[in-house]
């Protein structure tokens, strides 16, 4: 099963406004996007999410995702940026 997973890391960064989670979480599942693991946290009014998310049941290309993402965030105040898996772990790399 986990082969069959297109795993995307999205993250969100901004001040820290009502509503930042909702908006996000709606948009990922009205696109069949399932949320894998979540991480959020406030420091001084400005808000960082990072989410391992499974792309499988998505129909739609990982480029649109990632520019309606984008689009969101500026809609929200925050941003918001959308990596494959294997592109943020050679990045991270030691």
């Amino acid at each position: 099963m986990e082969k069959d997973m297109k795993k995307t890391i999205i993250t969100v960064v901004g001040k820290d406004t009502v509503g930042i989670i909702a908006r996000v979480c709606t948009y990922l599942a009205d696109n069949g996007i399932n949320i894998l693991d979540i991480s959020q946290t406030i420091v001084q009014g400005y808000f960082n999410m990072m989410m391992i998310v499974d792309m499988a049941g998505c129909t739609r290309q990982f480029g649109d995702v990632s520019d309606e993402l984008t689009e969101l965030g500026e809609e929200i105040g925050v941003v918001i940026k959308c990596q494959k898996e294997e592109i943020f772990d050679k990045m991270h790399r030691i």
